[in-house]
């Protein structure tokens, strides 16, 4: 099974920094804190960061398990 860039649905604002860090098996939260740095210090993280919200595709909803009790009777 090939893995895609997809936007996280665990997210803050858009989920670029938790698909980010899905995608390469990464901890969300130093992702996050990384990504931020590099808005505040660079102008290239905040043009890249809104680049990124606008093509990355949301992830499917067929790919989240569905919520609920699988055994009930």
């Amino acid at each position: 099974m090939q893995k895609h860039l997809t936007k996280s649905r665990d997210k803050i604002l858009t989920g670029v920094f938790g698909g980010i860090a899905e995608y390469f098996g990464w901890d969300k939260a130093w992702t996050r804190i990384g990504g931020t740095i590099l808005i505040c210090c660079t102008g290239f993280g905040l043009i890249a960061y809104i680049a990124a919200a606008i093509v990355m595709p949301d992830k499917p909803k067929h790919s989240e398990a569905p919520e609920g009790d699988f055994h009930k009777l």
